[in-house]
């Protein structure tokens, strides 16, 4: 069976066809930092349940239902540059 793509086809390596690697290692990082933190601060299974639940899941369901195709990372990222640089431009109509 041969299958033909398209000159234009953008290839993207994903895990499953789901989430992009890049996206799959800054989410283990966030989640083993969550992780250590949660450790080190509670003791009890139920509280650390709970806040690696808060504080992980979201982030997990944005990144694998990202944003109309785009990696979370560069949304992320454009939203970011965005805060910093935020301008105001006030234009006169005549």
């Amino acid at each position: 069976m041969k299958f033909i793509f398209p000159k234009n086809f953008n290839f993207k390596n994903k895990l499953f066809g789901v989430i992009d690697y890049s996206t799959i290692f800054v989410n283990l990082i966030w989640f083993a930092f969550i992780l250590l933190l949660v450790s080190i601060f509670f003791k009890d299974l139920t509280l650390k349940l709970f806040f690696v639940i808060i504080f992980c899941f979201p982030f997990l369901l944005i990144s694998i239902s990202g944003f109309n195709g785009e990696n979370f990372l560069y949304v992320f990222r454009y939203m970011v540059s965005f805060a910093l640089k935020q301008r105001l431009y006030f234009y006169i109509k005549k």
